[in-house]
Parts: C-alpha cells; structure tokens; sequence
C-alpha cells in the first residue's frame, strides 16, 4: 500500500484529496450549468442578423420561461431538430394574434408593427393567418431575402427550448 501511495506522490505531487474534490465539483457544477441551463451557442446563418451576426456567441436561459410564457419581440431558441440544432427567432406574434406581411412589412391584427432592429426589408406578403392556442409566430431579423430562403411561421410553444440572454 505504501508503494502505491509514493507512486501516485512521485507522478502527481501538488494533487491531494481536497484539491480532487474541488475539482470534480466543480466539473459537475459546469456541466449542470452549460449543459442543462445557460446552454452556449454558436450562431450560424444570417437569419438574425444585424442582432445576432454569423459566427458570434449567445447563451441560452432555459429557465426564463418557466415561471411567465414568451412575449412578443422576445429572441427565444427554438429546437428545430433533435437536441443540437435550434435557431434563433423573435416572437412576432401570440396566440389569436392575426399576422400578416404586406410590401415587406409586418401587420399584427391589422396595424403595421413598428420594427427597429430590422435593417433589410424584402417586399414579403404572405395572407393574414390566426396563431393558434399554444403557439407563437417567429421570424428572423434579417428580411433583405426572398421569403423562401427564410424559416419562419407558427411553432408550438413545446419547442421554444428557453431565451436567449443579450
């Protein structure tokens, strides 16, 4: 037992019994936190940008909407597939809300919506649509393209998997 001790002293001298335990608490503690909390994303594609830029770094908070539900304008992480791939979406609209796009511009119930983080604008129309119970209508920041290089539309609330922090 001895030659084990001076062996396990001869490779890792600065490592004793307290400083492993801090270690491993504080392993689980980051994998509990960014694994399961504040997720860190990497963003990739345009769709929001000028908010979000291709390549740059959010966090997700997936308890933000545990105790109130989404609001519109609010940027949520929605799970597109699996647990890996989500996107980065601003709630336009909620449920019983009409939205509609004209000329490029975003109607809510009928009165065009005010939005200053959108730079560019496409001539988009799409008909008047009701957003069902239990879910919400998202769209990316970045309309300068046509709408069919763009999702977007009505998704249920299930899948928002938490917001995203700015």
């Amino acid at each position: 037992m001895a030659s084990s001790n001076n062996i396990r002293t001869f490779l890792f001298p600065s490592l004793n019994r307290k400083y492993l335990i801090r270690l491993v608490f504080l392993g689980v503690g980051c994998y509990l936190v960014f694994g399961h909390l504040l997720i860190p994303l990497r963003i990739h594609g345009q769709s929001m940008d000028p908010t979000y830029r291709d390549g740059s770094f959010a966090l997700c908070w997936r308890l933000q909407y545990l105790f109130s539900s989404p609001q519109r304008s609010d940027i949520v992480t929605v799970r597109f597939s699996g647990r890996r791939v989500m996107l980065l979406k601003r709630i336009v609209a909620l449920p019983g809300d009409t939205v509609e796009f004209r000329q490029g511009v975003l109607y809510i119930n009928g009165t065009a919506t005010e939005e200053p983080y959108v730079r560019n604008r496409s001539s988009w129309n799409l008909a008047p649509r009701i957003v069902e119970p239990g879910h919400v209508y998202v769209v990316g920041d970045n309309r300068g393209t046509v709408m069919t290089r763009h999702r977007f539309g009505q998704i249920s609330v299930a899948r928002i998997v938490g917001g995203v922090i700015p």
